[in-house]
């Protein structure tokens, strides 16, 4: 079966060179976090990948990242393919003055015409592990719709300060009923806690891992347009149309049934600039211990 990963890598810088997280290297042979999750999804199944990126950056981008990683696809037999998010990709005119990118949302629907097989969204610059990757894979592969890898809370922290989570709540049937945006949460001695609010690190989170199908696609499109004509107009500036927002409204109408699956894997992002030596130290540990091997492509 067709299954597309689709990474959302328009947020990296026009100029590359130093200082671009998404471009960090993280182990001795000069992989950076993207390359990991592209061995992943290969390992777990997936054989097309779409890159979501500007315009601007195309050829930038292909000479430090695509035009490597499509060697390596073509030698496992996937394909790789470009989609391009431009800010004026919109269903109707441009606000002065709004230079501000509209979202994931609208970075998926400028996929769409590549996305006719069930796929996997993820961020360029974050490691989800590969139990996420095999268990959105088998979800989708076994007829699926909508699902989420949900990662345990404190796999997911910071040693370096506060960050935002979407902690998740489910039914008994592991459904998602609601993701609860939580700013400045701190990891602890013991546990972790929000402004005084002492949180259960066993709680799900979601670190916007999604498996999709093209149907999805049809309202993601139908709801930007309204976003457009409601929202935008409030706020025309800065006014964004996410993912995990416009999938929360979704459920709240009970448009939308989201199955979480669990992932014990621990994620790994740069949020602070002293996160860079520790994920990379986790790197050296993951392959110490042979999770993956020095020569990453090797084994798939």
């Amino acid at each position: 079966m067709q299954t597309t990963l689709l990474i959302m890598a328009a947020g990296i810088g026009s100029r590359f060179g130093t200082g671009i997280k998404q471009l960090e290297p993280v182990d001795a042979a000069g992989h950076i976090i993207m390359d990991y999750s592209i061995h992943d999804a290969i390992e777990a199944g997936f054989n097309k990948v779409v890159f979501i990126i500007r315009k601007d950056i195309e050829k930038e981008f292909k000479e430090v990242v695509g035009d490597r990683i499509a060697d390596i696809c073509k030698a496992h037999n996937v394909t790789v393919d470009y989609a391009f998010q431009d800010i004026k990709d919109i269903p109707g005119e441009l606000p002065e003055g709004r230079t501000k990118p509209w979202g994931t949302g609208q970075a998926v629907l400028a996929a769409k015409e590549l996305l006719t097989t069930p796929f996997i969204v993820i961020n360029a610059d974050d490691y989800y592990g590969k139990e996420g990757f095999r268990e959105v894979h088998e979800y989708l592969v076994n007829g699926g719709q909508s699902c989420m890898a949900g990662f345990v809370l404190k796999n997911t922290l910071s040693d370096n300060g506060g960050v935002t989570r979407g902690i998740c709540k489910m039914d008994d049937q592991n459904n998602l009923t609601e993701v609860v945006e939580t700013k400045n949460i701190v990891k602890m001695a013991e546990g972790a806690q929000a402004d005084g609010v002492v949180l259960d690190t066993d709680s799900l989170v979601s670190m916007n891992m999604w498996g999709l199908t093209p149907d999805f696609l049809k309202i993601l499109e139908e709801e930007f347009e309204e976003f457009f004509e409601k929202e935008v107009p409030e706020n025309p500036l800065k006014s964004e149309y996410l993912i995990p927002i416009f999938i929360g409204e979704l459920l709240a109408e009970d448009k939308m049934s989201v199955k979480v699956l669990r992932t014990n894997d621990t994620w790994y992002g740069m949020t602070y600039k002293e996160d860079v030596e520790a994920v990379r130290e986790s790197f050296r540990e993951m392959l110490a211990e042979g999770i993956y091997k020095e020569d990453l492509f090797a084994d798939l």
